[in-house]
């Protein structure tokens, strides 16, 4: 703005100066053509009285002059020329000073002479003998004008240069002052010039308004900020040229990203192919899907386009953790696949057993064998088919079952005298031990676990052994333990005793009846109370099973 004003004043003060100038040669020239003028009248008053005195000896006399002197006749033909052949010279008698001396005794005019090629001023005066006396002289040109005055006409522009330069510096700077001081943060309109109030005001309304927007951003940002960092979905939203707009927690753990990556593009922090591909569909304007494992977990990828006017403008990309989703689809197939399996065999031996005895081909002798085998894959499979119920249940509704508040040591009790005749028949020592320790929980699921861990401990336990089954009370929580001689657990498999139909010694499992769901009910019912189970188990020796139910979780 500076320059612009600077370079405004100098060209108005030079076209001022141009005006001027023309102005002053104008009337300079207006005045030295006058006083050419009168100098010329007087000559010509001078020359004419010299010659009504002394005749044609005067004329010769100056001859050569600075003027040009004509002596004309009363009837125009010329008798005298200094500067050109008078026989030769054209009749005068119509040329206009001629007319007019002759007719008012003097007279004078301006024109081009076709003699001497040149713009010439002239003065007659009639004689007393009624001729006329002419004397002319070259009219000054402009040109003539300027270069006659060149010197003071220099030394005036450079003035006028030097001048204009230095007040049109002075000026603008004078004028840009009060803009360049104006405090855009709080506009002082008093300070500033008149004209810019209306210009102010709209700045300072703008301000308040901006203010008032980034407020606003501010806020939603937070509150976007605060709901993504606190899930557990990653989130990272990316710009029209792929560059990182915002990114989260979780995003920045999954793939290891650093939060600073913000303004710069993804794909210098992760060149993953699958990535890259899956970010090239969104860009295209299409939402895309993927699948990909990072770090031994499965997460699917979902790129979905921001669309602004109708163009793509950003990405919206978000990860979740399906590891678990993955996990309990594949355990669903197996599960599914292992209750086909296991129903099948008892029922292929109820089917088998009852086409014999439908057909007539069993001998009367072997069918109360027959029989048997019927009522005991009967009594397996619908063992079976009620443990599965139970898994389901608690997979599904733990919504269904009240919390109250129940004594270990009773419910111990009591499975105690339902397992003791069993405990009997196998030669084993069944002990129960402990205190009465009081928590709130679940008694029908509290008393599956009793039931499954003591049927699990006298079922794989060998002859003369021994099961101990005991409950513990302290001030923060409450510990029960089914301890047993038995054939114990491999440590490579004590980690996977809990899933479903899973089996340490499958041929024993068959022989004892097992349906290998027992401890998959301990372990969902001890989540649903809040315990952690804990497994000590050694080849040949036995095994433990401790759970604590923690008293701060029950409340």
């Amino acid at each position: 703005m500076k320059k612009q004003i600077f370079r405004s004043i100098c060209i108005a003060a030079t076209a001022v100066f141009v005006a001027s100038f023309l102005l002053i040669m104008g009337v300079l020239y207006g005045y030295f053509s006058s006083v050419q003028m009168k100098e010329l009248e007087t000559e010509t008053f001078i020359a004419a009285s010299a010659v009504e005195s002394t005749g044609e000896e005067y004329i010769r006399s100056i001859s050569d002059g600075d003027f040009r002197i004509t002596w004309i006749a009363a009837d125009g033909s010329i008798l005298f020329d200094n500067k050109k052949d008078s026989s030769v010279m054209e009749n005068h008698l119509e040329r206009e000073e001629i007319k007019e001396a002759l007719k008012d005794g003097f007279g004078q005019s301006s024109r081009y002479s076709t003699t001497l090629t040149e713009r010439q001023l002239y003065c007659a005066r009639k004689l007393s003998d009624g001729s006329v006396l002419r004397l002319s002289s070259a009219h000054l040109s402009w040109w003539a004008l300027i270069v006659s005055m060149l010197q003071p006409i220099l030394i005036v522009i450079g003035i006028a240069v030097i001048l204009s330069v230095f007040l049109a510096y002075r000026l603008s700077k004078r004028i840009v002052k009060p803009l360049n001081e104006i405090d855009l943060e709080k506009p002082d309109v008093e300070k500033a010039y008149e004209e810019l109030t209306p210009l102010l005001n709209r700045l300072s309304y703008q301000k308040n308004q901006l203010r008032l927007q980034k407020n606003e951003l501010k806020r939603k940002k937070k509150e976007f900020d605060t709901a993504t960092e606190n899930m557990r979905e990653g989130i990272i939203l990316l710009g029209e040229n792929g560059n990182v707009l915002s990114i989260n927690q979780s995003a920045s753990e999954i793939l290891k990203i650093s939060r600073y990556c913000i303004g710069k593009d993804l794909l210098l922090f992760n060149n993953s192919f699958e990535i890259q591909e899956l970010l090239r569909n969104a860009a295209s304007g299409e939402h895309a899907e993927r699948i990909i494992p990072v770090d031994q977990k499965e997460y699917q990828f979902n790129a979905s386009p921001i669309t602004t006017d109708g163009k793509v403008s950003g990405i919206a990309l978000i990860i979740f953790d399906i590891t678990e989703k993955e996990k309990a689809e594949t355990a669903r197939r197996e599960f599914t696949a292992n209750v086909s399996h296991e129903l099948k065999t008892p029922l292929q031996n109820i089917s088998g057993s009852a086409e014999l005895l439908a057909s007539g081909m069993v001998k009367a002798e072997d069918v109360p064998s027959f029989a048997s085998n019927i009522y005991t894959e009967s009594k397996r499979m619908i063992a079976l088919i009620e443990d599965i119920i139970k898994l389901s249940r608690l997979d599904e509704n733990t919504s269904a079952y009240e919390f109250e508040q129940t004594d270990l040591f009773e419910l111990a009790k009591l499975t105690h005298r339902n397992l003791i005749s069993l405990a009997e028949s196998k030669g084993i020592t069944y002990t129960l031990t402990g205190e009465s320790a009081v928590i709130r929980g679940i008694p029908s699921l509290l008393s599956e676990i009793m039931y499954n861990l003591c049927d699990n401990a006298l079922k794989y336990n060998q002859s003369g052994g021994s099961v101990t089954i005991g409950v513990e009370n302290l001030p923060d929580k409450a510990i029960l333990s089914v301890e047993d001689t038995g054939i114990g657990i491999p440590p490579e498999e004590q980690e996977r005793i809990f899933e479903r139909f899973y089996r340490v010694d499958k041929s024993r499992s068959k022989e004892v009846g097992g349906t290998g769901l027992g401890l998959s009910i301990v372990k969902h019912a001890a989540l649903i109370h809040g315990a952690d189970i804990e497994v000590t188990s050694k080849i040949g020796c036995g095994t433990k099973f401790t759970i604590v139910f923690p008293r701060e979780k029950e409340e």
